[in-house]
């Protein structure tokens, strides 16, 4: 079923397919960008305790798998990864900013997201077996009632 994690209270196994565009989906992402938002990426996650299973920077888009601690929404997620990934790049290259590119806006307003589980059929068998061993119990139960 693959590694569980835990926090002071909860079992955990949260892991979500994530992909997002720049604006007019240009593609920016490559060369010296490339590598500033992938190590960016990796602070920021490692900042909010996300551990990064995959990511895949491609040149108008970026990919990622992320474990996110139940905690942490992943709107949360994104408004500060795409915040503060736009401030440094904003920062880092100030002509991004300049037409033809986008003002003060470098990604697309939305984002994609997936969760990453288990099967939904194993999910479903694991829940019925559940029910049906619950009411096996219970009716154990009941034959010592007096």
């Amino acid at each position: 079923m693959g590694k569980y994690k835990k926090l002071s209270h909860v079992v955990y196994k949260c892991e979500y397919h994530i992909v997002w565009v720049p604006n007019y989906r240009f593609r920016i992402l490559t060369g010296e960008v490339k590598k500033l938002v992938e190590e960016d990426i990796k602070m920021l996650c490692e900042w909010k305790k996300c551990e990064i299973q995959e990511m895949s920077v491609q040149s108008d888009h970026i990919h990622l798998v992320l474990s996110i601690p139940p905690k942490l929404s992943i709107s949360a997620l994104m408004g500060v990864l795409k915040g503060k990934l736009a401030i440094k790049l904003f920062k880092s290259y100030p002509k991004m900013k300049q037409k033809p590119y986008w003002g003060n806006h470098f990604w697309a307003r939305g984002y994609f997201v997936s969760t990453v589980g288990i099967d939904e059929d194993v999910i479903k068998r694991y829940v019925k077996y559940q029910e049906e061993e619950e009411k096996r119990i219970e009716e154990q139960q009941h034959s010592f009632d007096f």
